[in-house]
């Protein structure tokens, strides 16, 4: 029987995968040479930071050491296989000033990209069962992450269990946060003992950098609840009180709140505020009162937020009572955000920094019965979390959070020389 050609369109077939073939290829092999080279650059570093440490004789104590086996790490572009540089410090072990090399690009026991940790976090709280997740990673993260067995997922999420629970132990990094932001997050995950909300506080300290303080759960986002974590905070060392707290309108926390930090200003998160107004409104005028509510938190002074407050309350309270009531129900904490820096407005007029980590999976209005363990759950979040804390942003001039520390008084986002508040 004659041999069969190719027909045009098989050949066409053919040329793209092989070139997409290529181009994984040459995306791995770029990742490895990019992560080999800045492992070299690192450990070079450390040898020079050290090469002034030598024995009596002037030979350096501070040496490379060859490389760790090949280690095969999971990443976006596939499996990419790297040595780790050693280093040899036996020496100067106790030696004043000396701190041994400790890689921060590719930690010792690495296995899987912080990308890959995200994904199978967000996988978890979307619902696929654990003997799902080897064919979903091969999707995203290519044939590699299939190697990931049923078995090595469910002795993961136990190692990761094990970390959420040091986690939330630990002392906290600094004793004072200026900034605290509080939400309660809803999943599509059964939890036990019908405590169905995921509790987070973010605090930013005082040199401006947002940190995940407290993930815990709660039964809907009662006052005890709310209370429980805030205490925690309390314990673990937030010794000073915050200056603000930002959250949305759920009445626990904002009868919590003075229980525990007596001194702490509330600012309503004006997207929550919102969204709730315009849920009392008919959709044709969303569009409308959405850009009026926007005048009135975007407005440059406090002055000129309130004449736009004004307007809009002028404008519906005749036919649409409850939507102004709604906004009129919180106006003193609507506008405490003006008595800080005019830098951090952006920061502090809402709870984003919150929303926007759990924009795919949180459900407010419909849950639906899935898998998931109390802990578990909590653990999956913590790892979301902490995926998304590498992103978040340091606050625009955080030096001004000194002045805020001492009391100093901000008046339309400036600072009063003459006074203290």
């Amino acid at each position: 029987m004659p041999e069969r050609k190719s027909t045009p369109i098989e050949m066409v077939v053919a040329t793209s995968d092989e070139i997409q073939g290529a181009i994984e290829r040459i995306a791995r092999e770029g990742a490895k040479k990019l992560l080999q080279a800045a492992l070299e650059a690192e450990v070079e570093e450390h040898l020079s930071r050290y090469e002034h440490i030598k024995d009596a004789e002037g030979h350096r104590l501070v040496v490379r050491n060859g490389h760790a086996p090949r280690r095969l790490i999971l990443t976006g572009v596939g499996p990419v296989a790297v040595r780790r540089p050693r280093i040899d410090e036996r020496e100067v072990k106790g030696y004043q000033g000396h701190q041994g090399f400790s890689s921060s690009i590719l930690p010792r026991f690495l296995r899987r990209s912080p990308t890959l940790e995200g994904a199978l976090a967000t996988l978890y709280l979307k619902g696929i069962s654990t003997n799902d997740f080897g064919a979903a990673l091969a999707a995203i993260m290519g044939e590699g992450a299939a190697g990931l067995s049923a078995s090595k997922i469910s002795k993961l999420k136990q190692v990761w269990e094990a970390e959420y629970e040091a986690w939330r132990k630990r002392p906290l990094e600094s004793k004072g946060y200026p900034y605290i932001w509080a939400d309660g997050v809803y999943f599509n995950v059964r939890l036990e003992e019908q405590r169905t909300c995921i509790l987070v506080v973010i605090g930013a300290n005082y040199q401006g950098k947002k940190e995940l303080l407290a993930v815990g759960d709660g039964y809907r986002e009662s006052e005890q609840s709310w209370k429980e974590l805030l205490l925690e905070l309390r314990s673990r060392g937030l010794e000073i009180d915050p200056k603000l707290a930002i959250a949305d309108g759920a009445l626990g926390f904002w009868k919590a709140l003075p229980q525990v930090f007596p001194t702490t200003r509330a600012q309503r998160c004006w997207v929550h505020k919102t969204l709730n107004v315009l849920d009392k409104m008919p959709k044709s005028l969303h569009g409308r009162a959405k850009s009026m509510i926007r005048d009135i938190y975007m407005a440059e002074n406090k002055a000129a937020a309130l004449k736009a407050y004004r307007l809009f309350i002028d404008s519906f309270h005749e036919k649409y009572p409850k939507a102004v009531a709604c906004l009129q129900g919180d106006e003193e904490a609507l506008f405490s955000f003006y008595e800080m820096p005019a830098a951090h407005w952006q920061h502090i007029r809402s709870t984003n920094v919150i929303e926007s980590v759990f924009a795919t999976v949180r459900l407010r209005t419909q849950k639906t019965k899935g898998c998931g363990t109390r802990l578990a759950t909590l653990t999956m979040v913590f790892k979301l979390m902490q995926e998304a804390q590498k992103s978040w942003r340091r606050l625009d001039d955080w030096e001004k959070l000194t002045w805020v520390l001492e009391g100093r008084r901000f008046v339309d986002g400036v600072l009063q020389e003459d006074a203290v508040a």
